[in-house]
């Protein structure tokens, strides 16, 4: 089983953005790729399920339509409560679970050559009363990547996330600083480059503002960015 694992600095810096557009380059290119939302929290329900907004996000950039059961292990655990998902699974009473995880990860594998997956919230989430995101993240030991803000805070933010991934042996195949803010200053500026510096990572990718993200499937200049860093994670993975 071969796969990416697409976490962030924290909750809404722009995974699912990310992925999308990892998992559109890669099927351009050739790879046999699906997406992965292992925990998904804040769900709507939607005919009497409950829908996973952002791996369905995922599904429509790369014009995917699965049937309900390859959905379900795309996306094992879904929850009503916009929180993290222990205090989702502590209210639901069904906690996630990393080796359940990995088992439907296995299961879909069957299905395609590659799996691009998203984490929820940032690399430490809990999970449950024992395992966060990271130990699923280990477990798995595919390339990691890193999304993080542009703004002022970033650099904090990141290099805290990039020594956590490094002291877990897990290999951090690019940042990418997404610039969420339009606005550009002399810190939004500098932010990439003391992010590559102090945290010695030698790959960093930046996001321009995006007004609408609805509209990346039709970017040209965002899916060639994804594209390069498709190729740097297939020669690590």
């Amino acid at each position: 089983m071969r796969g990416v694992f697409v976490t962030g600095t924290g909750t809404g810096v722009g995974k699912t953005l990310v992925a999308a557009g990892l998992l559109k380059a890669f099927r351009e290119s050739g790879v046999s790729a699906l997406p992965v939302k292992p925990v998904q929290t804040g769900c709507p329900e939607t005919g009497g399920r409950l829908s996973a907004p952002d791996l369905e996000f995922c599904l429509k950039v790369a014009d995917l339509s699965p049937d309900e059961s390859l959905m379900d292990l795309m996306c094992p655990f879904r929850y009503s409560p916009a929180c993290s998902p222990h205090l989702a699974g502590r209210i639901s009473g069904i906690h996630p679970d990393a080796g359940i995880v990995i088992g439907k990860m296995n299961q879909l594998s069957v299905s395609c050559d590659f799996l691009v997956a998203e984490g929820t919230g940032g690399v430490l989430v809990p999970l449950n009363d024992s395992e966060t995101m990271l130990d699923l993240m280990v477990k798995l030991g595919w390339p990691v990547v890193l999304v993080a803000r542009g703004d002022l805070g970033t650099i904090n933010h990141s290099l805290l996330s990039i020594a956590v991934l490094k002291n877990a042996g897990l290999q951090t195949a690019a940042v990418v600083v997404n610039h969420l803010a339009e606005g550009i200053s002399i810190v939004t500026i500098d932010n990439p480059r003391a992010i590559a510096q102090y945290g010695c990572v030698s790959r960093i990718v930046e996001i321009p503002h995006m007004r609408n993200p609805e509209e990346l499937a039709g970017n040209p200049s965002f899916i060639d960015t994804m594209s390069g860093l498709c190729r740097n994670i297939m020669e690590q993975s």
